[in-house]
This record gives C-alpha cells, sequence and structure tokens, in this order.
C-alpha cells in the first residue's frame, strides 16, 4: 500500500492572479503558504483486474472510462493504470472551503499513482501534470498555484509567466517571523460550502473582456502580492495585516459572487472585534475567513466571533508539500 498526502495552502497576497485569464496577458505573482492540513490518498494493488475508487460514494468499475469521478479518471489515464487498483481519498478539511483542497487532492492521486509505478517524479513535475490535468483535460476555470503550492508547500513566491511557465522561489523569511504570522493569523470558518468554478467563470469572462475595473484591481492586487514578499521578508507583520484588508477591498469586485451581505457583516463585525485586516480565502463566496489580529486582541476577537456562528481553524505552516508518508509497496 501507498499513502500519499498534499497540503492545502492560504494564499496570502496576490491570489488570483494566477488564473490565466489574467496571466497569460499580464504576468501574475502570488504568494502562498502551505498548512498543515492534508488530503491524503491511499492506493494499493487490486487482487481483482477492476478498479475501486473510495471517496465520498464508492465506485467499482472495469474499465477506466466509465470512471464517474473526473480526476480519478484523467489521473488513471494519465499514469496509464487500467486495472487492479484501489484507491481511497480522505480530507482533513471539506471541500468548496477555498484552500485549494481539489489541487491538493489532484497532487497527492498523482504521486500515489506514479510511485505505486516506481516512478519519480519531481514536485515541478507533480504541479505540471496536475495543472494539465485539471486546465487542460477537464478544462476547469482555476490557476495554477494551487497545484503548485501543493507540490512545493513552504511558504513560497510563484511567478507566473505569460508563456505558461512558472518560476517558484521559496520566501527568505525567518522562522520567528513565521512563528509571529502563525500566531497571529486567524482563520474561520464561514459555515458557507461553494464551488470555486461559479467565482472563477464570472472573474474569469471579465479578464478575457478586458473589463477595466477588474483588470485595475487584478492588477493591484498583483502589486500587494510583491508588497507582500517584502514585508514577510522584513518582518513587518502588521503592515501585512493592513495589506490584507486593501486585499479584501479590491477583491470583493471583481465578481458579483465573491461576496454576500452575510459575509460583508461578518468582515465588518471582524474589523470591529480587533481585526487588522481580512480576507475570504480562494475564490470568494464563502469557504474561510483569514483575519490578522494582534496577539493582545485575539481571545476576545476569537470570542465574539465564535459568538457569531463562525468556527477557528488551528494550523501550522506546512515546510514539506507534497509527501509519501507510507510505501508498503511489495510488488
Amino acid at each position: 500500500m501507498i499513502v500519499s498526502r498534499a497540503p492545502v495552502r492560504f494564499s496570502l497576497g496576490g491570489g488570483g492572479t494566477d488564473l490565466p485569464s489574467y496571466s497569460d496577458r499580464f504576468g501574475g505573482y502570488v504568494v502562498s503558504a502551505a498548512i498543515d492540513k492534508y488530503i491524503y490518498v491511499s492506493a494499493n494493488r487490486r487482487f481483482f483486474p477492476s478498479i475501486r475508487l473510495s471517496y465520498s460514494k464508492t465506485e467499482i468499475v472495469t474499465d477506466v472510462d466509465t470512471i464517474d469521478h473526473p480526476i480519478f479518471r484523467e489521473a488513471l489515464r494519465m499514469t496509464k493504470i487500467d486495472s487492479s487498483i484501489e484507491l481511497v481519498s480522505v480530507a482533513d478539511l471539506p471541500a468548496n472551503s477555498g484552500l485549494g483542497s481539489s489541487s491538493s487532492f489532484t497532487v497527492a492521486l498523482l504521486n500515489a499513482l506514479h510511485t505505486i509505478k516506481r516512478e519519480f517524479v519531481s514536485s515541478q513535475k507533480l504541479a505540471e501534470e496536475a495543472c494539465e490535468l485539471e486546465m487542460v483535460r477537464l478544462g476547469e476555470p482555476v490557476g495554477k498555484q494551487d497545484q503548485y503550492i501543493a507540490a512545493f508547500g513552504n511558504v513560497t513566491a510563484f511567478t507566473f509567466e505569460r508563456d505558461g511557465s512558472v518560476h517558484v522561489e521559496p520566501v527568505p523569511v525567518s522562522d520567528d517571523v513565521l512563528d509571529e504570522l502563525q500566531n497571529n493569523l486567524v482563520i474561520l470558518w464561514s459555515g458557507v460550502e461553494r464551488p470555486a468554478k461559479v467565482v472563477l467563470g464570472e472573474q474569469g469572462a471579465r479578464l478575457r473582456d478586458l473589463n477595466p475595473d477588474t483588470v485595475a484591481r487584478m492588477h493591484t492586487i498583483k502589486s500587494l502580492g510583491h508588497d507582500v514578499y517584502r514585508l514577510l521578508v522584513k518582518g513587518d507583520l502588521d503592515t501585512f495585516g493592513e495589506l490584507l484588508h486593501e486585499h479584501w477591498i479590491a477583491k470583493r469586485k471583481v465578481a458579483s459572487k465573491m461576496t454576500d451581505d452575510t459575509l460583508d457583516e461578518h468582515y465588518e463585525a471582524a474589523r470591529r472585534a480587533g481585526a487588522i485586516g481580512g480576507k475570504l480565502m480562494g475564490a470568494g463566496g464563502g469557504g474561510f475567513f483569514m483575519f490578522y489580529v494582534r496577539p493582545g486582541d485575539r481571545r476576545k476577537f476569537v470570542e465574539q466571533m465564535t459568538e457569531r456562528g463562525l468556527r477557528p481553524l488551528r494550523f501550522h505552516f506546512d515546510m514539506d508539500g507534497a509527501r509519501i508518508v507510507a510505501n508498503m509497496h511489495r510488488s
């Protein structure tokens, strides 16, 4: 048996500029952080020639082409495995939460399938294959940030070039600053699940049409990504918290479903409770909030937001990226 895992992520700055509708024209830049919440995939050779898949439901098929789950189906096609395998998926967090779990699943799955074939693949190759699977084969309206941070882990800056290439740079931030950042970020579950494609489809259409307001907001978000890099290296975290608020202002109008009245009320309540700044993770529309809160305000802040029905998430940063955590494969 093989057990593979890949982390989900927080976008710290520049999120959304990795979308091809933007990056192919202007180039994108995102600072992202992997965290210790994972998607796990186990793979085992099956005695019978059929394929068994277990996720939110169970599939047993004899032909890859009849698999309902699109990522399982395409990953098996890509790796040319067509029989006698059992795959099981388990997640630390719910889907549609804004933390890139779908891409983390894709990366973990591909890593498991390559490993069971005794093939070593680099982090770069895993990320590239996951992008190929999701963006090209399945036509999902997503960018490349999620696949790359799931593969590489750490706190990492990604430059998305107009030719489609991706430059990967670990952010040279000190351990003390990372510890402080980890302590000052409060992550809250909004209670709302939403598919990213609902928001990203509209955002992509606006960018392809070169909507002036949307393009200007995305330029601002990319600039904030570069600012986040500099502030993390410098250790100026309170200013980073203020930039989160600027990011919220810029991003909340890039698509009509990015936020709603209830989410806006939660955000304003968080600011009154002591948050310097914050934003919704991922495409928006629900999922997790990220807020920056000074240590002296943290307890009161969490109490007040919990009273509103929001649920805090404890986390640590993940430095490893995609990994095979168990390999008991014998043949």
